[in-house]
Parts: C-alpha cells; structure tokens; sequence
C-alpha cells in the first residue's frame, strides 16, 4: 500500500495460472468482490451477520486470502476498520441493510474526517424489490429503499447501489477504486441474491488497479516555490509545523527532506502526532497553543514565519480560537494547494512535490532551533510518592513511556489520555493513533482491535478512559478470539474528565462497574487474557512486568484507579477555553 501509483500492484496468486476462467459460472459477483479486497491489501473484513448479507459472508469466507472478523456490533466493526485502515492504508466491513448501516454510519463518518478509505459494504434488498411499492423489515416502514444511501452520501466519497449484474463490475471497481484515490470512505450496497450469481464479467481474476499518479502543474510548483522561498529566505527564525494531512497526502518523507535541508526546527499539530518523526534532532515538540510542549509554542508563536503543512484549525487544535499566529507570516501548505501569507495562492500544487522542491530553494538557517536550545529547561519528574499512596496519572504515563519501541504502537482514546498520551516521545517506528477531529468516545476500542489485526508486528498499548471504554466495551470479545496480545490500560477516574473540564454536571458522573471482572467474563476460559488492577506505583510496575514477560503472548487489560479530579494541566488549560469558545453569545443581529 506504500506505493501511491499501483494499489494492490501484485495480483491474487491464482491469477498467475488461470488469468482467465474459461467457465463463467466459476465467476461470481461475491468471488470478485473477495478477490478484489485481497488485490488491494485487505485481508481481514470486520463484519456483523445479518439476513440480507449472510450470502455475500459465504463468498468472503470462501476467498482464501481473506479472514472474516465477526464484530459484537457494526459501531465496532467499523470502528475496527478505520483502526484497520491507518495500518494499512485501506479497510473494510461489511453489515446487513439499514439497521446495520445506520449503525455503522457514526464510525463511517469518524473515518471520512480522517481521510481513511474504508470499503463499507452492506447486504441490500433483493433486486426484486426494487421500484414495488413492497415494505421490507429492517426500514422505517416506507417502501423506499434509499434511505440508508442518502445517509451515506454525507460521509462517503462515493456510493455504489448494485442491484444489476450487468453493472455491477463496473460498479464495484469504481467505488473501491475512488476510495483509494480520495483517500476517503465509500458505500457499496449489494442486493441479497446476487453474490452466488455467475456472471460473465466476472470471468477472470480482477485486473489489479492503476491509480494515475497525479502530477502538480509544473509552472505552478514553480511559482509556489520561489514565491515561498523568497518569503522563508528573508526570515529570521522560522519554523516548519506538520499537521494531520501529510498521511492524506502521502508526504511523510517530502516533510523530512525539507527538515533535513532547511535546519528549521520541525514541531507537529497535536492531530499529526505519529506522522512527524520525533527521533528527528531538529523535533521540538507539539505546537497545540496555550497547552503546547513547553518551549515549542514559544518558539512557533514567536517565529516570524511558519509553515504549517497539512493543517487542521478547528476549535480543539486552536484550544477555542485561540492560538498567536498570523495569517501574513504563515505558509499554509495544503495536499493540493499552497498559500503565502497574505499573498498568493497557488492550485494544483502538490504537498510532496512542493515539499521536495522547497527543500532545494532554501537556505539554511538553525537560528529557530538554537534559540530552543538556549532556552529548554529538561522536564521534571513527578514526585516521589510514599508507599501504598494512591497512583496518579503522570506517573502512569511515566511508566508508559519507558515501555515504547519500534515495536509498539500507542492509540489514545478521546478524553484525557489525548493530552497524556501527547506528551510521550515516541521513538523510531513506534505507531501513534488517536481522532482528533471527529472525537467520538469510545471510537478506541474498536480501532485497538482493527490496528492490532492488520499490524501483527506491533504491540498496541491502548489508554481508554472508563467513561469511552462503556460505550463500546463488548470487542474486547474479538480481540480475545482473535488472540490477540494488545496492553489495554483503563483509567478508572469516574466519569466523563475531558467533559467535566469543559461544563461539569452530573451526567458527566458514570456508574462505576468491576472493569476487570467484566472482562474476565468476557474471556470465559476461552482465548489467552490477563487482567489486574492497578492502585499504586508498585502494582503498576508489576503489572508492567507481567504484561511485557510471563503475559506477553496474551491480551492484558490493567485497571488503573486515579482521583476524578488528578487531569493533566493541559487539559484544565484547554478545557477552560473551549468552554470559553462553546459558550459565545449570539452575535447581535
């Protein structure tokens, strides 16, 4: 999935023999939809069974390149598939009409803000029922069937209703293909009783696709960079911050050839965490504002110029509006687009391309990082604690530093594991996953279960708060049928934190359950999983222990207790803002 020009460049092994069926009949909707998956790199499809799409599971079952994951629910299973897709590059699941769809469409929507292509595949309606003014179970009650599409056209990059198989090749390799190429979600609904159906478009194994690598207009490149090389040569200190877009854009290596060549310092946004390399010696930190790294917002707000590539601003990367920079010193490089300060604006300009190129037009200048040098004061450990005091949060995550590696890979559930889990340093290769834009809770669980199934090299340690981990606790179950070996530390803090920082009450108050026990039953003697719980330094250093030793081929799931009210400073900082942003009066009419 690497190569952004062919997708699934190497064909099913199969096709080497049989490039051609010569019987048709062998050659079915379902077959070809199975076989295209695989082509393109997914080989784990989430799914929760249902009346209309128990035949199309046949078919995905059958394909031997392809594992069927069964979910507790489509939330989950598509939950699992945006975790799935930010391992490798694409995912999918596959629900039954409406009831699942509708469903399935909060974490469709989740993964469309994210820029991840995931294949949502739905059973439909028999073909026969199309256009009768026929009631099918699983609607609203009204004899139209569209509903679930329109729904989907919100939050998919495109929709494909195949009721007709002498489309519906056509149809399939559009969708999938448009999803690769937008890098976003799309909708595939396929009637009940075509997958088992031959047809002759099917004939043969899918060819693999090639997706035309788009090319920037090269007088416009041109323009852009020495319009903005002139702007950046001119500077005094400037900076580089990398944003959530550079994994869209596929410009991760273009980000450090320009580091590397500029000696700029290089800060990320706290939603391109992971994408940036913090091994990187010119790395200063998270550029989120008021709650930034110590000295990196410093440094960034007082620049005289940035450029941020790929950005973000909305109200929670801003900390509620609020963050010191100026439209006139930045350079806002966008996947397509780049705009200078006040000035010009240039399209058709693409993020790798213009990085590359800037890389080659600017002078070196490492005034920016020696004036962070001067300034960085270490940060300081937590305190000592006595024996037997209760655990608190920094040392947690203390300890969850000393953990990472290459082979780790760390998700952060919405709350307050984002500001905890911001500030660990991630170390060469160590994955790093969380939903800033969308921030829906509970959306850890499921994409813990979809990273951890596509990237099988890698240890996942997952941070979820017990207020998200209710929400949608049940795929521990499929984490430990698939037997899985992921670190799961939940906060038990009492409630709803990031909610309580921003407008406290007694709905953010949630009742307290034996998370432990809940997951032991859930295990049931089946499956390899461990769980303790957690109250002081010294357990939490056992259970460490326990996990990554005697335990490390099995899913561990470690209960730590924290104080309601022991958050991260920065969450209190940003809290106060956002409630500050959210609670604006109306503007006079």
């Amino acid at each position: 999935m690497e190569d952004g020009n062919k997708i699934g460049s190497t064909a099913h092994p199969s096709s080497l023999h049989h490039p051609v069926r010569g019987d048709a009949s062998s050659g079915t909707l379902g077959s070809h939809l199975a076989r295209r998956l695989v082509e393109i790199g997914v080989k784990d499809v989430f799914s929760v069974p249902g009346d209309f799409n128990l035949t199309l599971l046949d078919h995905l079952i059958a394909e031997p390149g392809l594992n069927l994951v069964g979910c507790c629910n489509e939330l989950n299973a598509g939950y699992a598939a945006d975790g799935y897709a930010r391992a490798k590059g694409v995912g999918a699941c596959v629900v039954t009409f409406t009831v699942g769809g509708l469903s399935v469409i909060n974490a469709i929507a989740g993964a469309y803000s994210e820029n991840l292509p995931v294949i949502c595949i739905v059973g439909g309606p028999n073909t026969n029922d199309y256009g009768t003014n026929r009631i099918l179970h699983h609607t609203i009650g009204l004899p139209d069937f569209t509903q679930e599409l329109r729904c989907f056209q919100a939050v998919t990059c495109a929709q494909a209703v195949v009721n007709n198989l002498d489309d519906a090749h056509e149809l399939l390799d559009t969708a999938i293909s448009t999803a690769l190429k937008e890098r976003k979600p799309v909708y595939i609904s396929i009637s009940c009783n075509l997958p088992g159906i031959p047809h002759p478009t099917f004939a043969r194994e899918p060819v693999p696709f090639f997706l035309a690598p788009v090319v920037s207009n090269q007088l416009g490149l041109e323009a852009a960079v020495e319009a903005t090389a002139n702007f950046l040569n001119k500077a005094v200190k400037p900076v580089i911050v990398g944003g959530p877009k550079l994994r869209v854009a596929k410009a991760q290596e273009a980000f450090v050839e320009l580091a590397d060549a500029s000696g700029y310092p290089i800060a990320v946004m706290p939603s391109g965490k992971g994408l940036v390399p913090e091994h990187h010696p010119h790395f200063i930190g998270t550029y989120w504002g008021a709650v930034s790294t110590s000295f990196c917002g410093e440094i960034v707000e007082s620049a005289d110029a940035y450029v941020f590539v790929g950005p973000i601003f909305n109200d929670y990367s801003s900390v509620g509006y609020s963050l010191l920079v100026k439209r006139e010193k930045a350079i806002m490089v966008q996947p397509n687009r780049v705009a200078i300060g006040n000035g010009p604006s240039f399209g058709w300009v693409f993020m790798a391309d213009f990085l590359s190129a800037l890389a080659k037009k600017l002078r070196r200048n490492t005034t920016a990082v020696e004036n962070y040098r001067r300034i960085f004061v270490p940060p300081g450990m937590p305190l000592k604690h006595g024996n037997d005091e209760p655990l608190r949060v920094n040392v947690l995550f203390k300890h969850i530093q000393e953990m990472l590696s290459g082979d780790s890979a760390v998700i952060s559930e919405t709350g307050d594991s984002w500001f905890n889990c911001q500030k660990l340093h991630l170390p060469e290769n160590c994955g790093y996953e969380f939903q800033m834009q969308y921030g829906s809770i509970g959306w850890s669980v499921g994409a813990t279960l979809g990273y951890a199934q596509a990237a099988k090299d890698k240890r996942v340690i997952a941070c979820i708060g017990d207020g998200s981990f209710q929400v949608t606790a049940q795929d521990i179950s499929t984490m430990i049928r698939c037997g899985q070996r992921s670190i799961i530390f939940l906060i038990n803090n009492g409630g709803y934190t990031i909610e309580v920082e921003i407008h406290d009450g007694p709905y953010n108050v949630i009742k307290n359950w034996n998370y432990t026990a809940l997951v032991d039953a859930i295990h049931n003697g089946e499956g390899k999983c461990w769980t303790t719980k957690v109250r002081t330094e010294d357990e939490l250093k056992e259970a460490i222990g326990t996990a990554t030793g005697e335990k490390k081929d099995s899913l561990c799931f470690i209960e730590v207790f924290a104080h309601k009210d022991d958050t991260s400073k920065e969450l209190l900082e940003w809290g106060s803002r956002v409630s500050s942003a959210n609670s604006r009066p109306p503007n006079p009419q």
